[in-house]
């Protein structure tokens, strides 16, 4: 049995972490934070949107971590949440699609968040959206956001063709990105599709 030493990747307090055979035969996920940065995200015990689950509340810490993550471009924060997020998706059949950048956006990142959270819970997905406007969605008022044309199309609607889908992004608010992921798979095709995100704003 190995002591492996690490840092929590949200306040670098060390973590102590044994690793042994099983934890790598298993291919067991790292835990990546401390128990107290852990107690400061608020997870959801009831959903509250039909067909969508989402794991977290938007609270302070969490603001925190999507600023670090998204805006301050850092990249290893993705691993913060990979052993949650592979315990609720790990023995998903739907086919999983994440919420795609806008290619201008994603030149401005240099990541794709949602496609990072996923790898980082080795979790398996295809790309069968692309989206179609570049406007932000957190800059827009709740009206505006309801009343925003159609963001995506379905790039090969032969693939997704009857298949039961989940769609992936990493926060709901008005479900204005979500609907119109949905709204696009179903009149291309798709059998059925729900949502999961990591937190509920």
């Amino acid at each position: 049995m190995n002591k492996q030493i690490l840092n929590c990747l949200l306040c670098d307090r060390e973590l102590h972490q044994s690793i042994g055979w099983k934890e790598l035969l298993l291919k067991t996920l790292p835990q990546t934070i401390c128990p107290r940065c852990e107690q400061r995200f608020q997870r959801i015990e009831m959903q509250q949107e039909e067909g969508v689950i989402s794991l977290f509340h938007y609270n302070e810490a969490m603001k925190d971590y999507l600023h670090r993550y998204k805006f301050l471009h850092d990249l290893l924060l993705a691993k913060v949440f990979n052993k949650i997020i592979h315990e609720q998706l790990k023995d998903e059949t739907r086919l999983i699609i994440p919420i795609p950048m806008h290619p201008e956006n994603l030149k401005l990142r240099t990541f794709a968040h949602i496609d990072e959270l996923l790898k980082a819970a080795n979790i398996p997905f295809v790309h069968h959206l692309t989206k179609i406007s570049n406007e932000q969605q957190s800059l827009k008022s709740r009206e505006e956001r309801l009343k925003t044309p159609q963001l995506f199309e379905v790039i090969n609607p032969t693939a997704i063709k009857d298949k039961n889908l989940l769609v992936v992004d990493d926060i709901y608010t008005t479900g204005t990105t979500l609907n119109h992921a949905k709204k696009a798979l179903l009149e291309a095709g798709a059998k059925t599709v729900d949502g999961f995100t990591l937190i509920h704003g």
